[in-house]
Formats: C-alpha cells, structure tokens, sequence
C-alpha cells in the first residue's frame, strides 16, 4: 500500500462436456464454458488438476499454465474454515496482506512486493475495484459468495492492461452444482468478539442449465482498531470497540443451446458499514455491485468467439460519528470480445480487444471525472515436442496516458514425464489513479505512470507423492508512484527492485495432508535519493505457511501455522513492525451426508502483531458453524 493511502483509509476514499487432454496441449476450446462459470474443482493439489482460466484468458489444466498460479477452491475455504478474503489469502504464495484493524476494516493485497494497486482483480471476468483509490475493497466481499479465486502471479499487462503489474486474482461467484432438482443449503455460526454469520442458498443444474441464488449476512461488535495517538497512526484516540456489520448476495446462472450457443450472466452485491478510528471520519457505508454476462459460440470447428460485458460499482459513504462527511461513487464499465482459434490441439491463437471505462461522482473536488482505455491483445500457444511456449503482445491507448505496448513470453521445458523447467519474461504499466492525480491536497496531476520489467525462472513437480515448485523472480519498476513527505503529495521515485524466491510442496504422509510454501522477498528502494537501499514498506521478507489436515471417520482436524517476518512501515525504515507466528486449529464432525459441525480456534497463543503500525489484529479467538450443503 503506497505510504500517503494512509489518508485515504481515514477518508475511506475509495473513490472496487468433459475432455481429455493430449499430453501437454493447449486446451480444447469447448470446455471453457464450464471453467468460466467457476466448475468446483477437487481440494487435494496433488492428485487432481484444477482447471485455471486467468492465466492465459483460456482454460487450461494448471499444471499446463507456465505462470506460477495458485487455485483456491470452494472445498478449501470450507476446510480451512476462513472467515474473511484477508483470511483465506493471509501466507498464500507470494501474498501480502495489509489489514487496518481487523474485520470490515481497509484491506490491502501485495504480491511478489508490488504495491496493492498493481494487482488486477475480477469477478466472474469483470474488472472491479476503486476508480479513485486503484485498490478492490476485499474485507467487503464475503466468502460465502465464493466459489473459487485464482491467483496468477507475475507481470500480466500483455494480456489484461493498466495495473497487472503484480499479477491478477480473479473471484468467481458460486454457481449450481447440486445436481438435478432443487438443493438448498445454508450455514450459521458464532464465535468472539460477539460474531454473528450465517448463509442461505438454493442451486440447481440440468443438462443444459444452471443456476445458483445466495444470501449471507454478518455481524461482529469487533475490537479496538487503532492504539494510535494524534500524530501517528489513525491520528485519533478512540478506545472503543469498532464493529463492522454485512449483508451480500449473489445469483448466477447459464444455459448451452443445442445450436452450441452458450450464455451466462452474474450478479453479485455487498453493503457493509464499518467503524474504524479516525479525526476525519470514523465510519463508512460501502457497497459493491457486480453484474455481467458473456456469451460464447463457436461458428466453425476451430474458432470459439467469447463476448464478455458488465459493471462494477463502489460506492463509499462516510461520516463522523452521525454527521455525514464525503462521498465517493465509482464505476468501471468493461467489454471484451475475444477469439479463440484452435489450429490443432497443439497450437492455439487468440486475438481480442478490450474496453474499460472510468467514472466517479464524489463531494470532493476532482478535476478530472472519468476516462476510458481501450486495448488490443494477442497471444500463441504452442506445444513442441517437450516444449511448450506462450507468446502475447498489447496495445492499450489511455485517454489521459496515450499508446502503450507491452509483450510477454514464456517457455517450458518436460525434462521427464513429471518434473519441468519453466522461465517467463514480461513488462507491465499502470496508469496513476484519480486519487494520486486529483485528491484535494494529496494528490499529484504530474505523475507520470508506473512501469515494470520482471522475469522468473523455476521448476516444478507432479510426482506420485505430491506436488513442488520453486520459482526465482526479478522485478524492476519504474517511476514507482510512492507518498513524499517533502512535498506532502504522491510522487514517482526512480526505480524499485524486487528480488523473490517462492517455494511450495503438496504431499500426503500417512493420511496427512500437507501443504506449505515459503516466500523469500528482497524489496529495495533503488531511488536516487536518501532512502535508496531501503526496504519498500509493509513488505515481509520471510513467510512461510503450512497447513495440516487428516481425516478420522467423521472426524477431521487440521491446523494453519503462519510465520511472518520482520517488516518496517515506511519508506525510511525507521518505525519497524516485528515478526510474528501465528498457529490454528480446526475441527468438523460430519453428522450427515449434507450436515458438518466446524470449529475453529484462531491464534491459539494470543500472539499480538501488526501489518500497519498502529492497527491491532484479533488476539485469540473462537468460532462454531453448523453448515447445511446440497
């Protein structure tokens, strides 16, 4: 998170037919319906092979994608028994979380050390998040409406544009897949802090057609957010307890025509009210809306046409106390159409354009109201003998940043049935944000956008015991837009480097389920200024997770031990936010084929730490849910 959105947080400016595959081919184009309608993949990474859609803009089995991708499925939120986005992603591969006091409250998302608006997000293939702050209010969507995320890490602007400079996540709403007839659902649970949640859902899939409808609401009195003082952390002293209340639902649903056509349309809405510790303001009225559909038909044999239009909204209401203060409303209106053309089943072209959108409508004074982008984008597939190789190339024209190309290519290498090399190479930008541009005394109408060169080397296994990789990145960035304290307003420094080493193992030891990664990160501040050689902020260089799961009869256990460390919280490295471990436990009791009693225990010894100085994380805590599912 860049240093001066400290301010924005107290403003809450936010103004977010099966098919098998030849070894190694590209995909057959048919099943990418079923792959963007978010199909649940199996929980166990080293014996299935989820199929990943964001990496390449088509579906391909994950072991096939040469960029480093993380799958997180329905089954493993319910497993790990995640409560929150923040939650389920905190010591995922190459993942920063940044969480200013705990639940509802402003949640940032890093990858691979870049900044938390250098990560494009989707949801059900719509690009959401702030047009004013750069950044998807993830503490707002709730994991009930999840059916799985991918993560794709790494420089992804020849594919998708302005801010992919990190990677991409893409969210996808929970769709029917309960089989034939109506199957209801529904989960309710309570635990600390006097936290309330509960879900409702109904699903149904036919032959040809499905639909799922879901509703869930939240609840929490929370706890203290901030120790800060009146000049250092939320500017403020407000010992209180700061709640955050929730209310989403979600509706998807599709139909295949005999003729081949295929549509599918989403919807998805989540409105919280939050209470924080602020001099400005202390609570917020957020809603996000996502709607969007896609239609996809294949004319000939070889060539698939994927239309794909929607909106999303965040709107950000905030007041003192009772009296209301700002208001920040944002649109992105997105349309792609895209062309896949199968020339054989090893070798795979696709052409496309894009168009984004840009609107906000605030009280506060912003020169400039809305801009649009469009882009072109092309990318080859190949399969050559032992080799496989992706190529991409983009062209964007940003009405306020011009023309802009940038290229990516990847390669790997099967040096045996189960162990290859891979190595990927790409350059990104991003366009600064309205608030970086125009906020009303924070801001910067010269910054000049961000760009980024990266490239990873690594090596990866799907052996008979389970899955590894390792990875090596290099990330260079460009006119880094960060917070100058000297002239009290965003500014781009010269460059930044980024050094990383990731590595992960998926295996099964008796019964036990394990699976753990480690990230190594360097984030050095290469500006030709005193702070040169300096950590970047927020940024942990050592984290490792692990997590343990066993089943016994109707029984099942499971622990999550997280370790992070050391970090400072600004740009000259002189207030530093120590390292901490955090350990779990999680229990379930299956009564039924549809009932399961879960309980978890969260940070076990009370271990207390910070992510953002001054902003407290929960202590030890407890949560039960009773949970219903078709």
């Amino acid at each position: 998170m860049k240093r001066y959105n400290r301010f924005a947080v107290f403003m809450t400016a936010s103004g977010r037919r099966v098919v098998d595959f030849t070894p190694g081919a590209v995909i057959l184009i048919a099943i990418a319906a079923d792959a963007m309608a978010g199909g649940v993949q199996p929980n166990n990474p080293h014996l299935e092979k989820p199929i990943v859609v964001t990496a390449t803009r088509t579906a391909q089995p994950v072991d096939a994608s040469l960029a480093s991708v993380t799958v997180i499925t329905r089954e493993d939120i319910e497993r790990q028994q995640s409560r929150s986005i923040e939650d389920l992603l905190r010591g995922v591969t190459g993942v920063n979380i940044i969480n200013n006091g705990g639940p509802g409250k402003s949640t940032f998302v890093q990858m691979r050390g870049t900044e938390s608006d250098h990560i494009m997000v989707m949801i059900d293939g719509i690009r959401t998040g702030s047009a004013t702050s750069g950044t998807t209010a993830f503490e707002n969507i709730p994991l009930e409406q999840i059916e799985r995320i991918e993560i794709v890490r790494g420089p992804r602007s020849s594919l998708y544009g302005s801010e992919a400079i990190g990677g991409v996540i893409q969210i996808f709403t929970r769709k029917g897949n309960g089989g034939s007839g109506l199957n209801p659902g529904f989960s309710f649970g309570g635990g600390s802090y006097g936290t309330l949640n509960g879900s409702v859902g109904l699903s149904r899939s036919g032959e040809r057609g499905w639909f799922n409808l879901t509703a869930s609401g939240m609840g929490t009195k929370g706890f203290n957010a901030c120790t800060g003082s009146d000049t250092a952390g939320c500017f403020t002293i407000e010992p209180d307890r700061d709640g955050y209340r929730n209310v989403a639902g979600s509706a998807r649903a599709g139909y295949r025509f005999e003729s081949g056509l295929e549509l599918d349309a989403s919807f998805m809405q989540s409105e919280g009210r939050t209470q924080f510790d602020g001099s400005f303001v202390n609570k917020s009225e957020i809603m996000q809306q996502v709607f969007g559909g896609s239609a996809r038909y294949s004319p000939l044999d070889f060539w698939r046409i994927n239309l794909t239009a929607g909106r999303s909204r965040e709107d950000s209401d905030n007041f003192l106390d009772r009296q209301f203060m700002t208001r920040f409303h944002t649109t992105r209106d997105t349309i792609s159409l895209q062309n896949d053309f199968t020339i054989n089943p090893n070798h795979q072209l696709t052409v496309g354009m894009d168009y984004l959108h840009d609107h906000l409508d605030s009280t506060e004074a912003f020169i400039k109201t809305s801009r649009a982008n469009w882009g072109a984008f092309s990318q080859y597939l190949a399969t050559i003998d032992r080799h496989r190789l992706q190529w991409s190339l983009r062209y964007d024209d940003n009405q306020q940043f011009g023309s802009w190309v940038t290229g990516g290519a990847g390669w790997g290498y099967a040096i045996t049935e189960r162990v290859s090399l891979v190595a990927n190479f790409g350059n990104a930008f991003k366009a600064p944000t309205f608030n970086e541009l125009y906020f009303p005394f924070f801001s910067n109408p010269d910054l000049r956008p961000e760009k980024s060169l990266g490239y990873e080397f690594g090596v990866r296994g799907n052996m008979a015991w389970g899955r590894w990789s390792l990875n090596a990145y290099e990330t260079w960035i460009d006119n880094l837009i960060t917070y100058d304290a000297r002239i009290q307003a965003p500014d781009n420094i010269n460059k930044a480097r980024i050094h990383g080493l990731e590595t992960t193992l998926s295996t099964t030891i008796r019964g036990w389920l394990l699976n753990g990664n480690l990230t190594l990160l360097d984030p050095e501040n290469r500006a030709h200024d005193a702070d040169r050689g300096n950590i970047l902020p927020r940024r942990a260089e050592h984290s490792f997770r692990l997590d343990i799961d066993r089943a016994f009869g109707r029984y099942r256990i499971g622990a999550m031990f997280l370790a992070e460390g050391e970090r400072f919280d600004d740009f000259g490295n002189t207030r530093k936010l120590d390292s901490y471990v955090k350990f779990d436990l999680r229990a379930e009791y299956v009564l039924s084929k549809r009932v399961r009693l879960q309980g978890r225990i969260e940070n076990l010894f009370d271990k207390h730490y910070e992510t953002a100085a001054f902003f407290n994380q929960p202590g030890r805590n407890f949560f039960a849910t009773i949970r219903y599912q078709p």
